[in-house]
């Protein structure tokens, strides 16, 4: 997509970062009304100061299409990476740029700031339910880690994945 930037989130974002995670969780189906992961989904302030938050923007409007945490292991945000892992969380794209590959964009940065930091492993967990997310990541080259599938709550399953890179 010619037109999408992705950079570094900046304070000015976080306010769209928060509605567009939420809004692009909640039209897949995967927040109701009394879901309290929402209010976590929407503090991009605190992922803005605890990880990386990349945001993919439209290059002429400046207009925020999605974002994605990116997490070292052992921080705030990491829920499975280890030593020699990056890990990226709540990966997130506006309905509206759905199909403008914003998500791909997203996950390729990923994979391009590992590369950069000499981390040979990208490593993820996503609800078992999301299914579209699956099949970019299988598309990109990640593989199941099915020995680090975990359940957060009873009920919600995450399934993970991993990507290794030659370096």
């Amino acid at each position: 997509m010619a037109d999408l930037i992705i950079r570094p989130a900046t304070e000015a974002d976080l306010p769209a970062v928060g509605s567009v995670t939420v809004e692009a969780y909640r039209v897949d189906g995967f927040l109701d009304g009394t879901d309290d992961y929402a209010d976590h989904l929407a503090d991009a302030a605190s992922r803005f100061r605890d990880a990386e938050l990349l945001v993919a923007v439209d290059g002429a409007s400046g207009e925020v299409l999605g974002s994605v945490t990116v997490v070292l292991p052992g921080t705030h945000y990491a829920e499975i990476s280890r030593q020699g892992e990056l890990e990226f969380r709540m990966l997130a794209v506006a309905a509206s740029a759905r199909g403008r590959g914003v998500g791909e964009a997203l996950v390729r940065a990923v994979l391009e700031r590992a590369r950069a930091a000499g981390v040979p492993h990208v490593v993820l967990s996503s609800s078992e339910k999301m299914l579209a997310a699956h099949r970019l990541y299988e598309r990109l080259g990640f593989t199941r880690l099915p020995e680090r599938d975990w359940a957060p709550l009873p009920g919600v399953n995450l399934v993970a994945y991993a990507y290794g890179m030659p370096l």
